[in-house]
């Protein structure tokens, strides 16, 4: 058991049984007690009467980005649908083994070779040879429970020791702390005199909130979209976002995740689309997107909002065919969703396409938009556009810094806050497992434990690397467990499939990077496991933001190293006491999946080098392919125009190692 005067207490136990924490003021909660209602998948049998336009219609999928605050949500889905149809298909599907076919055949060749070493030492051992290993076991036996005991004496005085260090590194702070706050409170004037003179005086927002849709004044058409979507009542942040954004003025909108953020863009939009001169074709909106699985989301959020108007949508993102994004963009589409790269590869090299017309402009997570890694893009998009327009932004930790708002020539924004900034849900619990110091590589053998005993279904589990989620994957596959992974090194097709898979059921882990943390809304997600803390706090409550939304209950578990201290301190600070617990993971059991984890380590090995065989094979026949396509269309390629990017290949690179940076925490300026 941790010490209770350590600032890291909280503790419940995963045995069944719970201390008494009242001294450390803090309640502990009890494993034996359900963790969440399951929200369990119930596939519902269609009727012969039923419209088959329909069921493909409102084929399951995402829930939609809602709060339910206010309103009554029916079950609504977001499918994969148009995305999937700009995905080319292999050509030999069947050439290859999938990921979980090589793991199933290292399980079935391991419990192989167990077997018959098994029968091989029964044939070969006779009973006067059984009797003496007996007597041997017994001895090793009790110079084993001498050895754990003097092991457990020296990790008591090393947690004391390290408590004592602790305490006075505490004092240190507290006197470095008190000896700046002057200088602090100085700096914190001048920048809020800053931002009353950029920012909108609150009285720009309406005070009485309009607890329906009816009394917005909105279009019949939007009012079907938004019935055939669930809504019954708007959100707080569409209520006081719609009525503000109707009037054309520009907005920084914040809300805890799963709070119907999306639909507060896009319903004021629609409702402005439908007064366009239609005559003139153009592309008046453009809403921009961090990652690609967003983007997609926002798509079908707005293609369905937008199902009973003549109003048309563009989705341009990476992994997708650029031939028939190129198309479509011909045909001046009245909303593009984009990811900032393709959208300033289509800005260059699709010569019908341009964004001087653009009326609205969207940032959705813009907090990461404005970041440093995407700052050379957003210039160059920014600079595309007219100055006279409309921009909004809307994230869950959006910021009014005044420098990185000042890019975007935003004309006095109304600030949208709902609620306190740096807050998670209401609904969500918080758990803490400690990682001793110097033992970093129990935490593989600590989420094995969490994900057998407790965590079973419906659970994302954050990564810092690729590598790490991809590795965890095989893990799960071995140890029995069905797992999915979601990071940049899959293709978009492998990106879609792996997200219908978790969203169907047919995996109940997926390992993910933090592509996964922003702006998705899977269905029942009732835990989120941190194997790393994050080394921003605004990535820590996006991440955990993926549970407990839209009003429902969801818990968090993160694994916490002595080098996290300062971010589980923020997370402490932000959120109510009896919402945080502190889990404790039995030394047996940790022991126990060490030593399984530990016999994995072959099988890893093997399924890795299968896997490296294989692209070899692959990247060879892409190399063949590549050939004979150039000699037998050499004529028809040369006189493709070649494709530019507004950066040199130096000046990409570095952008991409600031975005690197900025990621991994380390706050350098550029000289």
């Amino acid at each position: 058991m941790a010490a209770i005067d350590d600032d890291f207490v909280m503790t419940i136990s995963d045995n069944d049984e719970v201390p008494d924490l009242e001294d450390a003021g803090i309640e502990s909660s009890d494993d034996t007690k359900p963790q969440s209602k399951r929200h369990k998948t119930t596939k519902h049998k269609g009727n012969g009467t039923s419209n088959k336009e329909e069921e493909s219609e409102m084929a399951k999928g995402f829930m939609i980005d809602l709060d339910a605050d206010g309103f009554d949500a029916v079950p609504q889905t977001l499918d994969f649908t148009l995305a999937r149809a700009s995905l080319k298909k292999r050509n030999n599907p069947g050439l290859y083994s999938s990921l979980d076919e090589k793991i199933a055949i290292a399980r079935r060749a391991a419990k192989a070779s167990k077997k018959s070493a098994a029968k091989e030492q029964d044939s070969d051992t006779a009973m006067n040879e059984e009797e003496e290993e007996e007597e041997g076991e017994e001895d090793f036996g009790t110079q084993s429970e001498e050895d754990d005991g003097s092991v457990s004496e020296d990790e008591e005085e090393g947690s004391e020791s390290s408590e004592s260090s602790d305490e006075g590194e505490s004092d240190a702070e507290s006197e470095s702390e008190n000896s700046s706050s002057d200088d602090e409170s100085e700096v914190d004037a001048e920048e809020e005199a800053r931002k009353r003179a950029y920012f909108a005086s609150s009285d720009e927002v309406p005070e009485g909130l309009p607890e329906s849709f009816t009394v917005m004044n909105l279009s019949r058409q939007i009012m079907k979209g938004l019935t055939k979507l669930g809504f019954a009542q708007p959100t707080p942040i569409q209520a006081k976002t719609i009525p503000v954004a109707l009037l054309g003025k520009d907005i920084c909108g914040g809300a805890q995740t799963g709070s119907g953020k999306t639909a507060a863009f896009l319903v004021p939009i629609l409702e402005r689309l439908l007064y366009r001169p239609k005559h003139v074709p153009a592309t008046r909106v453009m809403v921009l997107c961090p990652t690609r699985e967003l983007a997609i989301q926002c798509h079908s959020v707005g293609t369905k909002l937008a199902g009973f108007t003549d109003i048309v949508m563009c989705l341009c993102v990476g992994g997708l065919s650029i031939k028939a994004q190129e198309a479509e963009l011909r045909q001046k589409p009245d909303v593009v969703i984009a990811t900032p790269g393709r959208l300033i590869d289509h800005l260059r090299n699709s010569h019908a396409f341009a964004i001087d017309q653009i009326e609205i402009l969207v940032m959705d997570e813009a907090d990461r938009m404005l970041d440093d890694g995407f700052e050379d893009e957003l210039t160059e998009i920014v600079r595309a556009c007219p100055r006279k327009r409309q921009t909004m932004l809307f994230s869950a930790t959006m910021t009014d810094n005044v420098d990185k708002l000042v890019r975007l020539s935003l004309n006095k924004p109304v600030r949208v806050q709902i609620d306190p900034p740096k807050s998670a849900a209401r609904g969500l619990i918080q758990e803490f497992v400690r990682v001793r110091s110097n033992k970093d590589e129990d935490r593989t053998a600590l989420l094995a434990a969490l994900c057998k005993r407790n965590v079973k279904t419906k659970c994302i589990i954050f990564f810092r690397s690729k590598l790490a989620a991809h590795q965890m994957k095989i893990i799960f596959g071995l140890l029995g467990l069905r797992a999915g992974e979601l990071h940049g090194n899959l293709s978009q097709e492998g990106r879609l499939q792996a997200l219908e898979q978790f969203r169907d059921g047919h995996v109940d882990y997926l390992m993910a990077t933090d592509l996964a943390a922003r702006g998705l809304d899977v269905k029942g997600i009732d835990t989120v496991i941190n194997y790393n803390m994050p080394t921003q706090f605004a990535q820590y409550l996006h991440r955990v933001g993926r549970t407990a939304r839209a009003g429902r209950t969801g818990s968090a578990i993160t694994l916490v190293g002595e080098s996290d201290r300062k971010m589980l301190k923020m997370a402490i600070k932000n959120s109510p006491k009896d919402k945080i617990k502190q889990r404790v993971v039995p030394a047996e059991t940790l022991n126990k999946y060490r030593l399984k984890v530990d016999d994995l380590v072959d099988q890893v090995k093997s399924v890795v080098d299968q896997e490296r065989e294989e692209k070899l094979m692959k990247d060879a026949e892409m190399q063949v392919t590549k050939a004979s396509n150039i000699l037998e269309h050499k004529d028809e390629i040369t006189k493709r125009p070649r494709r530019t990017w507004f950066q040199t290949t130096k000046e990409r690179k570095m952008s991409k190692d600031t975005s690197g940076k900025e990621y991994a925490g380390v706050n350098k300026r550029k000289h």
